[in-house]
């Protein structure tokens, strides 16, 4: 039985992986999901809950700097205060429609935020790009701390 929870713990990270780039699955969450199933297999042995705390954390860093990574590019270009709370609720609705809403959503949101705040339309463009811009910088920062929950899950296992 031991092997099969393994076998399980250790899809849910590859999963996970595939996760921080792909916006279907929740990357972070199954990448710890893996990790602590295999904890709790080896009674907690060589991942203890010192390190699966901070594991969480940095999990939930990463899940943080996913919501507002778009957020993020439009604020560094200048974007209004719509344009911010616009990117926001994008990412938030577009998260109901899949892939393509979490790829049109932040950049809806920001174009129409900025347009509301009375920009051209040429400014709200520009503003929903660099919102773009900010959700791929969010992805990169995402895959890397997944790397590193697990990179902290093999220092455990190998200095425990």
């Amino acid at each position: 039985m031991e092997f099969f929870l393994y076998l399980l713990a250790a899809l849910l990270i590859v999963g996970g992986v595939a996760g921080a780039i792909l916006p279907v699955l929740p990357g972070i969450p199954m990448i710890f999901g893996g990790i602590w199933l295999a904890a709790a297999v080896d009674d907690y042995q060589h991942l203890g809950w010192g390190w699966l705390i901070a594991i969480g954390i940095v999990g939930a860093v990463g899940i943080a700097l996913d919501f507002v990574s778009a957020s993020f590019g439009a604020k560094k270009i200048g974007a209004s205060p719509r344009a911010l709370w616009g990117a926001g609720a994008g990412t938030v609705i577009g998260m109901f429609f899949g892939i393509p809403g979490l790829i049109v959503g932040p950049f809806a949101g920001a174009v129409v935020g900025e347009l509301w705040s009375g920009e051209s339309v040429l400014r709200s463009a520009h503003v929903g790009v660099s919102t773009w811009v900010g959700m791929l910088v969010g992805i990169v920062a995402k895959v890397v701390l997944s790397f590193l929950m697990i990179g902290m899950a093999g220092l455990a296992l190998l200095f425990a």
